[in-house]
């Protein structure tokens, strides 16, 4: 647990103490926020804002976590080679970083919110979730890597025990591909409104860490590194926002906690605890899907008029309704720590 402290105060600290001259390097850079023309009128006040604040929570994620990886490796601290895997999960953190970092870069550069197109970023997270997935494959150990446990389970050495344990074989790796572009696209969505994300993160990394710390002492340390880098930004990012996360951070917070529950082993857990960040995903999907279907079999005025949420994401939908942004993030929050606290319980269980 002491490690747990030490990493989440550690990565608070080297996000939140260079917050300001951060913010103003990125104000000079002209890393400034487009709002997009779908996002509601009262966001053209976000117009200008700097964003790319991504790069801290990055910088004090891959600092924090370098440091304990070296400081692991020395003399008799030296810990087992499976402790390695921590490289591939900031590699896998810092790539989907660098996807968002391409398409905000590109974005502030046209002056628009026009940044990578849809399939071009899909297409990168998939490559960067694939080649994820075929470490996983690689590194494979039986009875463990492909197995989910459907109730709450222990892991001893490299086996997973319990009453519900599902070996899915090959297709755990598509499946795992899936939940990390899935779960990077649902923090993207919900990287909206000033804090929603960050918090949200925060939430879902604490839960993880307290589950992994009993099983792998380097994933939860990870895990308690993000959520204090996510503190630490979320100090600047709290509203109003002086700065925003960006595709640089968003991208980069899905892949990072469904790398870490797929190592773990906390599958179900992640799911639950992200149920927020999901719903976010779907909110989207369910519009898009369905403003299609209507449009194609009544036109397109009828598609307009009869939407399934006013605006989506969720939380813009709540806008509209006539929710302040802040009774939104702050009731976002709350559902978000209620599906981490079921995900802690069920953890337990």
């Amino acid at each position: 647990m002491d490690r747990l402290i030490l990493g989440f105060v550690a990565a608070f600290l080297l996000a939140a103490l260079p917050g300001k001259m951060a913010i103003a390097a990125l104000q000079r850079l002209g890393a400034r926020q487009n709002v997009s023309e779908d996002a509601p009128e009262a966001h053209s006040a976000k117009q200008g804002t700097p964003t790319m604040g991504g790069l801290l929570i990055l910088f004090a994620l891959s600092v924090v976590v370098l440091v304990y990886f070296v400081l692991t490796q020395l003399g008799e601290h030296r810990r087992p080679a499976q402790d390695y895997s921590l490289l591939p999960q900031l590699i896998l953190t810092l790539a989907f970083g660098a996807i968002g970092f391409a398409d905000d870069f590109l974005s502030a550069r046209r002056g628009k919110n026009l940044g990578l197109r849809a399939r071009e970023k899909f297409a990168a997270q998939c490559l960067v979730a694939i080649g994820f997935a075929l470490w996983l494959a690689k590194t494979a150990q039986p009875d463990l890597t492909t197995s989910v446990a459907l109730t709450p389970s222990l892991t001893l050495g490299n086996v997973v025990i319990g009453e519900n344990v599902v070996d899915l074989g090959f297709w755990y790796y598509p499946l795992a591909v899936l939940t990390i572009v899935g779960l990077s696209n649902a923090t993207n969505f919900t990287d909206g409104l000033d804090g929603l994300s960050s918090g949200l993160a925060i939430l879902i990394s604490l839960a993880l860490a307290l589950l992994l710390a009993p099983i792998s002492a380097s994933f939860g340390f990870f895990a308690a590194a993000l959520a204090g880098a996510l503190a630490g930004f979320l100090w600047w990012n709290a509203h109003p926002a002086r700065v925003f996360m960006g595709d640089t951070g968003s991208l980069a917070l899905g892949a990072a906690l469904a790398g870490v529950a797929l190592i773990g082993k906390q599958e179900i857990a992640l799911i639950v605890a992200s149920l927020v960040c999901w719903a976010e995903l779907f909110s989207v999907i369910i519009q898009v899907l369905v403003f299609k279907w209507r449009r194609r079999q009544h036109g397109l005025e009828y598609a307009q008029t009869h939407r399934v949420f006013r605006r989506s994401p969720l939380h813009h939908h709540f806008e509209e309704v006539g929710w302040p942004e802040t009774q939104v993030v702050l009731r976002f929050w709350i559902a978000g720590a209620v599906c981490a606290a079921l995900a802690l319980l069920w953890g337990r269980g």
